[in-house]
C-alpha cells in the first residue's frame, strides 16, 4: 500500500484568510461533468480537507439537479455554479487533426487495447475521410516525430475559441488552481483550454483505471496529475512521456470511499424491503454495462429466465443498468419474469448523461447491492472492482452474449489482451466462463462456496484501487494542496531570483 503524498499546510500561501497575517487563501476552480465524478467530490472528505485551507468553487453540468446535504462541507461553504457553455471543434481541420495525432501515437505505440479498438471498432466506425488520417499518421510514427506534432496541435487547439464564457469568467475570478475532473471527455477540455490561455495552472484527474488506455488521447499538458494506483502512474508516464516531467500524485479511488463510509450502510433486511427482495434468499447480481460496444442484456436474459423457471433454486435475482446508460429502456425487458427477478433503477431517464448526478439514496443502493449480494456476474467492467472490495464472488463473461456473437473477438481482446483489463481477467481472482452453461455452473459453484478466490480478490482490489482504506478523498485534497504550496514556493524562489 501507498504513503500519502508529502504535503506542508503550513506554507505561508495557504493560510486562511483570517489568520493574523492576513493572507488570503488561494481560490481553486473544480470541474465536473459527470456523475462519476460529482460523487467523488461531493460524497466523499475530498470537500471537506480542501475547504479548509483554500476558497473552492465547483462548476458542474448538474448543477440543476438536487444537491447532496455533505456539499456545504465541515469547513465551510462550497460555491457550485453552472458549467460554461462549450462548443465543438470545428470538424475540419481540428477534429481531423485530432484523429491523426490518435493514429500517430497508436502507430508508434503499439498498445494492445488502443490496435484493437481500431481493429474491431474504429475501423468499422469512422468514415473513410477519417481513416484516410493513417497515412500521414504513419509517417509521423516512423519519423519518431508524434510528440513534436502533438505540441504543435496543442498551441492549435488552444487558439481555438470553445467556451467564450469560460474566458470571460476565468478573468474576472483568476483562480490559483484549476483542477479537471474529465480531461478525455467533451465538455472539461474546453473550460481547460481557457485556463491555459490565461496561465491559470491546471491539475487533471484521471477519473478511472481503463481512461489512459481506452479513452481518446489527451491534448493537453497539465501541471500535475491525480491517478489512482502506482500502476496508473506508470500507464501515464508510458501513454503521455511529457507528463514524466510533471507531479504525479497516486491517491487511490475516490469513487469507492462511499463503500468505506458506515452512514450508507444498510441491513440486509432493510436493504431486501426497500427493493421487493427476500432477505432470507442469495441474492444474484448481474451488472450490465455500457452498451456502445456489447449487447450485455442479452446475458442478463438468460440468467432471468433461469432463475424464473427456478433452475438455481430459490434464489432472486438482481439487474443492474449502468448509472450512465439507465434510461428505462430494459423495463420492458426484464418485468415479465416475476418476483425473483428485480430491476433497479440506476439512472435518471431523460436526462441529459452530463446533467445526472446520483444522490444519497442511488449511492446507499449502489453501496449495498454489492454489500449483499452473494454472486456478481458481468462482463469485463470496472463492476468486477466493486465486487472485489466488498469480497463478492465475480462470474466475469469471456464470450459474447448477444445471438450470433458479433463481438465475440472483442471480448477475448478485452480479457486477455487490453491493458487495463488482462491482469484482472487473468488473476484467478474472478471466474472466467466461456458460454452460458459455464456462467450457470460457477454461479452455482459461488452460491455454495463464496470463500473461493477470495485472496485473488483482494489482490484485484488493490492492484486497482492502490488504497482500500476510504480515504482517497483525503489523499486527493491533500495532493493538491501539496501542489499549490510547490506552486507558491516556486513563485516565491523566482521573485527571489528576480532581485
Amino acid at each position: 500500500m501507498h504513503s500519502a503524498p508529502n504535503s506542508s499546510p503550513c506554507v505561508e500561501a495557504l493560510r486562511p484568510a483570517n489568520d493574523e497575517t492576513g493572507h488570503c487563501r488561494p481560490e481553486v476552480l473544480l470541474l465536473s461533468t459527470s456523475l462519476l465524478t460529482d460523487r467523488m467530490l461531493f460524497q466523499t472528505r475530498f470537500l471537506d480537507v480542501l475547504a479548509a485551507a483554500t476558497a473552492v468553487r465547483v462548476w458542474t453540468s448538474s448543477v440543476h439537479q438536487p444537491r447532496p446535504s455533505r456539499e456545504a462541507s465541515a469547513a465551510g461553504p462550497i460555491a457550485v455554479q453552472e458549467f460554461p457553455k462549450v462548443r465543438p471543434f470545428r470538424e475540419f481541420p481540428y477534429n481531423y487533426l485530432r484523429r491523426l495525432d490518435e493514429f500517430a501515437w497508436d502507430f508508434r505505440q503499439r498498445t494492445p487495447t488502443r490496435l484493437s479498438l481500431m481493429r474491431h471498432i474504429r475501423d468499422k466506425t469512422q468514415p473513410p475521410s477519417v481513416r484516410a488520417m493513417k497515412v500521414p499518421a504513419r509517417a509521423v510514427a516512423l519519423l519518431g516525430a508524434e510528440q513534436w506534432f502533438e505540441n504543435w496541435l496543442e498551441r492549435l487547439l488552444l487558439s481555438y475559441p470553445r467556451s467564450p464564457e469560460a474566458v470571460q469568467r476565468l478573468k474576472q475570478l483568476r483562480p490559483d488552481l484549476l483542477v479537471t475532473t474529465g480531461p478525455f471527455w467533451f465538455l472539461e477540455p474546453g473550460v481547460v483550454a481557457a485556463a491555459k490561455t490565461l496561465g491559470i495552472p491546471c491539475l487533471a484527474l484521471i477519473p478511472s483505471w481503463d481512461n489512459l488506455s481506452t479513452k481518446n488521447r489527451m491534448i493537453f499538458k497539465y501541471d500535475g496529475y491525480l491517478v489512482w494506483s502506482e500502476r496508473a502512474r506508470e500507464e501515464l508516464h508510458a501513454f503521455y512521456p511529457s507528463s514524466r516531467s510533471a507531479p504525479a500524485y497516486v491517491v487511490g479511488a475516490p469513487q469507492f470511499d462511499v463503500f468505506f463510509q458506515r452512514r450508507f450502510y444498510q441491513s440486509r433486511e432493510n436493504f431486501c424491503r426497500k427493493h421487493g427482495l427476500r432477505a432470507g434468499c442469495p441474492i444474484i447480481l448481474y451488472a450490465v454495462g455500457s452498451p456502445n460496444l456489447i449487447h450485455e442484456h442479452h446475458g442478463a436474459l438468460y440468467m432471468a429466465e433461469r432463475v424464473a423457471r427456478g433452475e438455481f433454486g430459490d434464489v432472486q435475482l438482481v439487474i443492474r443498468p449502468h448509472p450512465i446508460h439507465d434510461n428505462g429502456e430494459m423495463n420492458q425487458l426484464f418485468g415479465r419474469f416475476g418476483p425473483r427477478v428485480v430491476l433497479q433503477q440506476t439512472g435518471e431517464a431523460g436526462l441529459a448523461v452530463a446533467a445526472r448526478r446520483q444522490d444519497e439514496d442511488q449511492i446507499a443502493a449502489w453501496v449495498n447491492t454489492f454489500r449483499h449480494a452473494d454472486v456478481v456476474v458481468n462482463l469485463s467492467s470496472t463492476v468486477a472492482i466493486d465486487a472485489a472490495i466488498m469480497d463478492r464472488p465475480v462470474v466475469n463473461l469471456d464470450y459474447d452474449p448477444e445471438p450470433g456473437q458479433p463481438n465475440q473477438g472483442l471480448v477475448k481482446d478485452i480479457n486477455h489482451t487490453w491493458t487495463h483489463f488482462k491482469p484482472v481477467a487473468e488473476s484467478g481472482g474472478v471466474w472466467l466462463v466461456n458460454n452460458p452453461e459455464e456462467m450457470v455452473h460457477a454461479v452455482k459453484t459461488y452460491l455454495r462456496q463464496p470463500e473461493l478466490h477470495r485472496e485473488k480478490r483482494r489482490w484485484i482490489a488493490e492492484y486497482v484501487c492502490g488504497y482500500l482504506d476510504g480515504r482517497s478523498g483525503e489523499r486527493m485534497a491533500q495532493a493538491v494542496l501539496d501542489f499549490l504550496n510547490k506552486q507558491a514556493a516556486s513563485r516565491c524562489r523566482c521573485k527571489q531570483d528576480s532581485r
